[in-house]
C-alpha cells in the first residue's frame, strides 16, 4: 500500500510543529541537505517553554555538526558550551563506589582479540592496572584535561573521543540562525487545531489559532510529550517501559558556575533516584531524577538544592514523564521527534542523539512521489530496536546496584527483556560483549558498565592466553604507557577553553 504526495508536482513542503531543540535540529538538517526543491515551514510559539536547562551529550553529535558545516569552536562559543569525556557515575552499586564511562577508546588489541580480553586475563593473573588506566579519557578526565591530540603519538595512532555540555536553548537558537540563513520560514503564534483528510487519514494542514492554514505533504511533531499530531491527532499509541525503568519525574535546575571546569557529566546516585551535574561555562546544571512512588517532591527538591555545588540561580523546574515510546513513530504523513517521539531519562546523554538518529534515518527512507508502507516499516522497526537498545543500557546500571532502598530493590528485582539478560549472561561467562545491528553503544561501553557496576566474568576468552606471560606484560605495559603519553600532552579543560572558545 502506498499514499501520493498531496503536491506532487510542486515543491515538497515540510511542516515542523514545535521549535525547541527537536524542531530546529530538523528545520537546519532538512535545509542543508534540500538545498532546491523543499519548502520548510517551521511552527512554534514563544509562549511555550522548553525543556531543558543544559544538555549534555555523545560523540556522534559532531557528526551532525559537522554536516552542517558548524566551526566547532564558534559553536562551543555560542552555547556557552564545555566538552564531555564520558560520565562519572559516583555511588551508583553502592554508597562510597566509583566509575567512568568513558568515551574513545580502551588500549590496543592484538590479532582478533579486543585489548579488554588481554586485560581479562592480566586481571585474574593477579594484574594491579584497572581497567582505566589503558583509557586516556579516564585519565585526562580525572586530572580536567581537554585537547585535541596530534594523530600519533609514539607512532601510536591516538583516540580521544569527546561531546559536549551546552546550553538548549542557545542550541536551538544557533540552530535557527543556520535554518533561516538556508530558507526555513519560521511562523510564530499557536497550533489550534490539526486538519485531517476524511478518507485517508492523512494530516493535511496544521489550522492556527488565528485561523491561518499551514498545508503540508510532510509533518514532523516536535510539540514535546503531548504529541499533538502524532498522538492526539493520530493515536500512534504509547509504550510504556516503566515497570523497566520506574522514575518518572525530575527537577532541573541551573546554580553558579563552580571551578573547576569539569571536561564530564557527573551522575550520582540518591535515595531514590540520581542527580546530573553538567558544567557549562556560565553556569552548572543540575537535576534530580527520581521515582514518586519512594519520594515527595518536596523531599526531592530538598535533597538536589542541598547537594548544589554553587548559588542556585532559580527555582527548581519541575518535569513529569513516563518512559517510552510511541507504538509508531512514523505514522502516516507524521514523523515524531524528541519528546514527541518517547522519553528515556538522560542517564547516558541519548536524548539529542535519539532526535538526531531520527532525523537520519528519515533522510535515508524519505518519501518520493509517494507514502510507501514499506518504507514506513521499516522506519519504525529501526526506532524501535534503536530505543530498546538504549533502555537496556539505561537499565543495566540500574539492575547491577547493591544499594539499600525500595527503588534500587524494585530494580535488582525487575524481569529483565531477553535481550539484556542475553547481554549480562554473555559476559558473565569469559567477558563476551556482542553488539548488534550497530546499536548505539559499543563494546567498550557496555565494558565499562559491566565492570564498573561489579559484573565479573567466570573466565577470559581462549585465544588471550596464548601471549606469554613476557608478552602479556609488555602489552599491557605499552598501553598504558600510551595512555599516559596522550594525556599528558593535553592542556587543562578550562585553560582549552579559554584560548579557543570561550564565550564573551
Amino acid at each position: 500500500m502506498s499514499s501520493p504526495l498531496t503536491n506532487p508536482a510542486g515543491p515538497y513542503r515540510i511542516v515542523i510543529a514545535g521549535g525547541g531543540t527537536a524542531g530546529w535540529m530538523a528545520a537546519a538538517a532538512f535545509a542543508r541537505f534540500f538545498r532546491r526543491g523543499a519548502d520548510i515551514r517551521l511552527v512554534e510559539s514563544e509562549a511555550i517553554g522548553t525543556v531543558g536547562v543544559g544538555e549534555a551529550t555523545i560523540p556522534q553529535i559532531r557528526l551532525f555538526n559537522d554536516n552542517l558545516g558548524v566551526d566547532e569552536a564558534d559553536f562551543v562559543r555560542r552555547t556557552q558550551g564545555t566538552f564531555k569525556l564520558g560520565i562519572d557515575f559516583v555511588d551508583w552499586v553502592e554508597p562510597g563506589s566509583r566509575y567512568f564511562h568513558g568515551f574513545g577508546s580502551l588500549g590496543r588489541g592484538l590479532g582478533i582479540l579486543p585489548f579488554y580480553q588481554y586485560w581479562l586475563r592480566y586481571h585474574q593473573e593477579g594484574g594491579t592496572l584497572g581497567l582505566w588506566e589503558f583509557a586516556v579519557n579516564s585519565i585526562a578526565a580525572r586530572e580536567n584535561r581537554f585537547g585535541h591530540l596530534p594523530s600519533h603519538v609514539n607512532g601510536q595512532p591516538t583516540g580521544l573521543g569527546y561531546a559536549y555540555h551546552f546550553d538548549a536553548s542557545l542550541y536551538a537558537r544557533f540552530l535557527r540562525r543556520i535554518a533561516e540563513v538556508n530558507g526555513v520560514r519560521r511562523t510564530e503564534g499557536k497550533i489550534g487545531s490539526v486538519a485531517v483528510d476524511g478518507e485517508s487519514g492523512f494530516i493535511d494542514a496544521l489550522v492556527m489559532e488565528d485561523g491561518e492554514r499551514i498545508e503540508g505533504d510532510l509533518f514532523i511533531d516536535c510539540s514535546g510529550f503531548r504529541g499533538l499530531i502524532i498522538e492526539q491527532t493520530l493515536a500512534s499509541g504509547y509504550e510504556d517501559w516503566s515497570h523497566y525503568l520506574p522514575c518518572d519525574r525530575a527537577l532541573a535546575i541551573p546554580c553558579a558556575r563552580v571551578d573547576p571546569l569539569l571536561p564530564y557529566t557527573r551522575s550520582t546516585a540518591r535515595e531514590a533516584g540520581w542527580q546530573w551535574r553538567i558544567g557549562l561555562q556560565h553556569r552548572t546544571g543540575n537535576g534530580y531524577v527520581y521515582c514518586s512512588d519512594h519520594i515527595s517532591d518536596d523531599e526531592a527538591a530538598a535533597t538536589l538544592l542541598a547537594n548544589l555545588d554553587g548559588e542556585p540561580l532559580a527555582a527548581p523546574n519541575p518535569l513529569r514523564f513516563l518512559a517510552g515510546k510511541r507504538r509508531q513513530v512514523w505514522k502516516k504523513n507524521c514523523v515524531a521527534l524528541g519528546l514527541s517521539a518517547g522519553f528515556l531519562e538522560p542517564l547516558e546523554s541519548t536524548s539529542i542523539h535519539l532526535i538526531q538518529s531520527g532525523i537520519a534515518r528519515l533522510l535515508m527512507l524519505f518519501p518520493r512521489h509517494r507514502f510507501e508502507e514499506a518504507d514506513i516499516a521499516e522506519f519504525n522497526a529501526q526506532t524501535d530496536f534503536e530505543w530498546e537498545a538504549v533502555r537496556d543500557f539505561i537499565l543495566l546500571h540500574y539492575r547491577l546496584n547493591r544499594r539499600e532502598g525500595e527503588l534500587w530493590r524494585r530494580c535488582r528485582e525487575v524481569e529483565l527483556p531477553a535481550s539484556l539478560a542475553h547481554k549480562i549472561e554473555l559476559f558473565r561467562s569469559r567477558g563476551a560483549i556482542v553488539r548488534y545491528n550497530q546499536e548505539l553503544f559499543n563494546e567498550i561501553s557496555w565494558l565499562q558498565v559491566m565492570w564498573g557496576q561489579g559484573l565479573r566474568p567466570r573466565d577470559h576468552h581462549p585465544l588471550a592466553d596464548q601471549p606469554t606471560a613476557q608478552e602479556l606484560a609488555q602489552l599491557v605495559d605499552s598501553a598504558s604507557r600510551q595512555s599516559r603519553r596522550e594525556a599528558d600532552l593535553l592542556p587543562l579543560h578550562a585553560d582549552f577553553i579559554g584560548s579557543s572558545c570561550a564565550a564573551p
